[in-house]
């Protein structure tokens, strides 16, 4: 599940260089990352390299809040999507060559 979803992510953030460019959304790594731990009790849970080389990550809290964002390497961190009912999942991969 975590692969499909940074899988979905990497794709997605073809379509975030509009937020980056805007900066609405954007501030310091280190101020985003303040704000989800005080703000919402989001701590980080999955984190991967997107083919432009961001990081993308996925922050959640135990009250099922979430917050997915992208970090550039200049060190700009960018709100992608949020919202409730998080659910870590531990699923198991398909085995190699079963196309399901």
């Amino acid at each position: 599940m975590i692969a499909r979803l940074a899988t979905a992510l990497t794709l997605t953030c073809a379509l975030c260089a509009p937020v980056r460019a805007q900066g609405s959304n954007c501030a310091p790594r280190e101020t985003v990352l303040h704000r989800l731990a005080d703000r919402y009790g989001e701590t980080r849970r999955s984190v991967g390299l997107g083919t432009d080389n961001t990081v993308i990550e996925v922050f959640a809290a135990n009250s099922g809040s979430w917050t997915i964002t992208v970090t550039t390497a200049q060190g700009v961190t960018c709100l992608i999507a949020s919202g409730q009912a998080f659910e870590a999942l531990a699923d198991t991969l398909p085995e190699p060559g079963d196309d399901a």
